[in-house]
């Protein structure tokens, strides 16, 4: 099996510029065939090595990013039943921090896009929302990336030490922020 994916990753890596673009391609395609962010910057790190892998990662990402808000806005009926799901998910209505949405990006069982959607409803255009998407998928790519790169030495305890430390991190970083309506705020005092 190893001699396989070796004699694999060297055809990729004498592929020269083409295994970049079809790497980029797989980002573009992934959600289609239901490929977890988690494997695919993991087969990125496994093939390009940290560096290269974080970089067509996060261009990946960026692109995935793009086209899902392209997506939405050609097809807003779409945009609208998956805002419905959301709120039905998530009863809560406080926001989350920009912390939150990084460490929740970084969770392999939490869908991509549902960070491009709360980016997409809180963002005011489309430069707002890449550059934040670009920001936003940082993390993961630079994270999944490197464990793609040193894959072989990741034991199962530690994937578990680390999904235990991001649900702690989400824990500890809520949005602090409270709303006063406007007649509570000007409520005669009782004093």
């Amino acid at each position: 099996m190893n001699e396989k994916l070796e004699a694999a990753r060297q055809l990729i890596e004498a592929s020269g510029w083409l295994a970049p673009l079809l790497y980029l391609l797989l980002h573009l395609v992934r959600p289609f065939l239901f490929i977890p962010v988690l494997l695919t910057c993991l087969a990125g790190g496994y093939i390009f090595g940290t560096i290269y892998g974080s970089i067509y990662s996060i261009i990946g990402l960026t692109l995935t990013s793009v086209s899902f808000y392209v997506l939405i806005h050609y097809f807003p009926s779409f945009g609208r039943q998956l805002s419905q799901l959301k709120r039905k998910v998530i009863k809560s209505n406080h926001g989350m921090s920009t912390p939150q949405l990084m460490v929740i990006r970084l969770m392999p069982f939490v869908h991509f896009h549902f960070v491009s959607l709360y980016l997409l409803e809180t963002t005011k255009n489309f430069r707002e929302y890449t550059i934040r998407s670009i920001w936003f998928g940082i993390p993961p790519a630079i994270i999944y990336t490197a464990f793609g790169d040193i894959i072989h030495a990741l034991p199962l305890t530690g994937t578990i030490v680390l999904m235990s430390l991001l649900i702690v991190c989400i824990m500890i970083l809520p949005k602090k922020e409270e709303v006063i309506t406007w007649r509570e705020f000007f409520r005669p005092s009782s004093s």
